[in-house]
């Protein structure tokens, strides 16, 4: 039977959907991690926690003719983590190696991991690797042998205040440096009580944290363009620091939030930074499709462009025979939680990658203050601009007397501000500024004439 005679819904094909047991337990039967690899597209579903969890999830096979099979290999878990070992010819594709041929070892070590990261190694990349749970634990694993060999619990070297609360999604290698991110978040960071998410980076020796916020995705293209780019977010916009390797240094941006249904530590079911297009990325951030080059010219990014939105739960997507493939987590019951979900399931979708131009038009919502101690002259972050219809910028302060708020773009993207205009706010005041139909720059941020406590928060539509 060829692809052409099954049921294609609008880029999803029924017969290649993914479903889990009804249990007990009964959980999730989200995609975490798929790749074209020797002659077939491999993927691994997971639960929402460990063996114990769930049923009915494992590593799958779909052929060049749309034909699914389950691997005997199958182990029922919480798996994320993709990467091809070019030395030893293998994918590494959750607890599993696969070779050229097909052939699958279980890494049995593994198999209780929730693992969602593997990453090349930083002195013996030949022969070894790193893997990252999703709990913090941090482990060196011989690619030959597949023994492994933990390293750290990152809970406490990065001082994540609580192990339960622990939430690593992703890391990366490259430059003498291992990234990685835990996107911890809920009521308590919203409140400013607790910043539990980190970006931090390991030289091999020591740990630094980078910024104490949920991070989700860390990624790059080896020394290709000297770039690495890791997306997370806080309560006032989603995050995009970008570390250039000319200058040894990272950059923070932000982005628009197009959904707050990702502004959970729960709800961010692995938004990716993945290359489906030679030397093209695509980036899922919070709830936006962006294309994203890996250059930094004058170690500035500004080669990002918002493509849609979507309320997808999107655990991977990758490159397939032409085809872009998404993986999805559609509908997950989760324990009890959801009482109006029977079966756990996702879907698949195959179509190009300038499909993604047909979903939700971009629009989205963020700051760079959001009553926030701003002190005269401080420069915020630079937000992006570019490839939205409509803006509003609206600002407060909770000075008595008058403040002015000094707009800057960057319509080159090199970081050449130049002053849009000065808007000023009355005591204790509210002043909002529409800017002209289809005005956009690559960047704009603020400064304000005094120091208050200051909010500047975009609406674009």
């Amino acid at each position: 039977m060829v692809a052409s005679q099954y049921l294609n819904a609008s880029g999803v094909y029924p017969h290649l959907a993914l479903s889990a047991g009804l249990g007990p337990p009964r959980s999730e039967c989200g995609v975490g991690a798929m790749m074209a690899w020797a002659g077939s597209l491999w993927l691994v579903t997971y639960v929402s926690h460990k063996s114990a969890s769930g049923v009915g999830t494992g590593l799958y096979i779909i052929n060049d003719k749309l034909e699914i099979e389950k691997h005997p290999a199958s182990y029922v878990g919480t798996y994320t983590n993709r990467m091809v070992h070019w030395e030893s010819n293998q994918l590494l594709l959750g607890p599993y190696a696969i070779d050229a041929d097909g052939t699958v070892r279980s890494i049995e070590s593994l198999l209780e991991v929730r693992t969602c990261s593997t990453m090349r190694h930083l002195r013996d990349p030949a022969n070894k690797v790193y893997v990252l749970g999703m709990e913090g634990e941090f482990y060196e694993m011989d690619v030959h042998t597949l023994e492994t060999t933990f390293i750290a619990d990152l809970t406490v070297e990065l001082g994540v205040p609580d192990h339960k609360y622990a939430h690593f999604k992703a890391a990366y290698s490259n430059f003498g440096r291992v990234v990685v991110a835990n996107n911890s978040y809920d009521e308590r960071d919203f409140r400013g009580v607790e910043a539990a998410g980190r970006l931090a980076e390991w030289d091999g020796e020591n740990w630094t944290i980078i910024e104490r916020n949920p991070f989700i995705e860390v990624n790059g293209r080896g020394d290709f363009a000297g770039t690495i780019f890791a997306m997370g977010w806080d309560k006032r916009s989603a995050i995009l620091q970008v570390f250039t390797e000319a200058d040894r240094q990272w950059k923070r941006y932000r982005l628009p939030k197009a959904s707050h249904c990702f502004d959970h530590m729960w709800q961010t079911e692995w938004p990716r930074i993945r290359e489906v297009e030679h030397e093209r990325f695509l980036m899922d951030c919070h709830g936006m499709f962006y294309e994203l080059s890996p250059w930094a010219y004058e170690n500035h990014v500004w080669g990002i462009r918002p493509i849609s939105t979507h309320l997808w739960a999107h655990g991977d997507f990758c490159a397939y025979r032409g085809m872009l493939v998404l993986g999805s987590d559609n509908a997950s019951p989760h324990g009890g939680a959801n009482h109006l979900a029977g079966e756990p399931q996702s879907g698949l979708w195959f179509g190009k990658t300038d499909d993604l131009w047909q979903f939700g038009k971009p629009s989205g919502w963020g700051g760079v203050w959001w009553e926030d101690p701003v002190e005269a002259g401080q420069v915020s972050d630079p937000y992006l601009m570019t490839g939205f219809d409509k803006k509003v910028l609206h600002l407060s302060h909770d000075d008595a007397a008058d403040v002015r708020f000094t707009v800057e773009v960057d319509f080159l993207g090199n970081g050449a501000w130049k002053i849009y205009d000065h808007l000023t706010v009355s005591g204790y005041g509210y002043a909002h500024h529409e800017f002209p139909d289809a005005y956009s720059a690559h960047w704009v941020r603020l400064r304000v004439d005094k120091s208050c406590v200051a909010t500047a928060y975009f609406t674009y539509t």
